[in-house]
């Protein structure tokens, strides 16, 4: 029998959907025993619609519980720093929703802390969980695809002004970023779980679909370390809402399924060089089981992994990974060269991607 890991959600926003597909599905493995958000209407539906007694304003009262294993962060993203390094320093295992941080320095420093944390930091990727995706990762680590050629990459997304009726929503000091920071950065994360790091970015962005500050349509060239080519593109202007990708290698060509939140999910389509390939496929695939989807199967991996006493399925590191591929995005955009990766502290943009205010 698996040990019940107690949870407590900060953020009630997204914090109910990690609720309904990451916890309730696995009732022998998490209990979520408290909530916490600044708008009291909304804890007070939250917690009524869950059962969960336990709610406060307070992000201070959930560090300061004892019984919490685990905080959940699920609000803006200029606040995920600060809440990562008080529930580590109150010794919580602490998952965080995308952007991890608003800088490399942060993640760097977050990096930091955690060597010395009792608890262990799980950023959310949850594209990466769907059968399809994992599938995949598997017929490339096997070595049967073989040499990685090219691929696509499209988030093709539709928000409208109702959307940034926000307080946060659009804003540099609050959302960080736009298109690229909080919509992309998913698919640009499985793209990188499949293809590699990335080596150089030469990237174009603008805002053309809404009247906000940040971005909402980007498109870059990117150099992967295999020596593979990438064309990713994004925006908030599509009628048609997909996420799409498609990744030739030598032996195997990869297109993820269309659907815009969910493209990690089966069906993929694996369309093999020859018969030998499918066969091979076939045969390293036989004993598959389903890995669950979305926040589904990486909640249960993050709890195999602290059953184990393993790393998190997604590290912080991953999350740096992502964050310099951001960072890149924004350098290349404005200075108008192709940036190297990895980046480093001496970097301009090493301290803030966001403009000078």
């Amino acid at each position: 029998m698996p040990d019940i890991k107690t949870v407590a959600i900060i953020g009630c926003g997204i914090g109910r959907s990690h609720i309904i597909e990451g916890y309730l599905p696995h009732p022998d493995r998490f209990r979520v025993v408290a909530v916490c958000d600044l708008d009291p209407a909304r804890l007070a539906a939250i917690a009524d619609e869950f059962a969960i007694s336990r709610r406060t304003t307070a992000s201070a009262e959930i560090m300061a519980m004892d019984d919490i294993d685990i905080v959940d962060i699920c609000t803006p993203p200029a606040t995920h720093y600060p809440l990562i390094l008080e529930a580590l320093a109150a010794g919580k295992h602490v998952i965080c929703e995308k952007p991890l941080v608003g800088s490399l320095a942060d993640v760097d420093r977050v990096i930091a802390a955690e060597r010395t944390a009792r608890g262990v930091l799980m950023p959310i990727f949850q594209y990466r969980y769907g059968d399809g995706a994992m599938k995949a990762k598997r017929i490339i680590e096997a070595g049967i695809a073989g040499k990685p050629y090219l691929g696509t990459v499209e988030t093709l997304w539709k928000r409208t002004a109702e959307y940034y009726d926000n307080p946060w929503r659009g804003r540099w000091a609050s959302e960080l970023g736009g298109v690229l920071m909080t919509h992309a950065i998913h698919i640009h994360d499985l793209a990188t779980f499949l293809m590699g790091p990335v080596s150089r970015i030469f990237a174009r962005v603008a805002t053309r679909v809404n009247a906000i500050e940040v971005e909402d349509c980007v498109s870059a060239s990117w150099l992967m370390q295999s020596g593979a080519l990438v064309s990713a593109s994004a925006t908030l202007g599509s009628q048609e809402e997909i996420s799409r990708l498609r990744l030739a290698f030598e032996n195997v060509t990869f297109e993820s399924n269309h659907e815009a939140y969910a493209p990690g999910e089966d069906p993929w389509r694996i369309i093999p060089a020859n018969a030998d390939v499918a066969s091979a496929i076939d045969a390293l695939l036989a004993d598959w089981r389903p890995v669950g989807r979305r926040f589904n199967g990486q909640m249960l991996a993050f709890h195999e992994a602290l059953s184990n006493g393993l790393p998190p399925p997604v590290t912080s590191r991953d999350a740096r990974q992502a964050l310099e591929i951001v960072t890149a995005f924004y350098e290349s955009a404005e200075s108008g060269a192709d940036v190297a990766l990895p980046l480093a502290a001496d970097h301009p943009k090493y301290r803030s991607w966001r403009p000078a205010a």
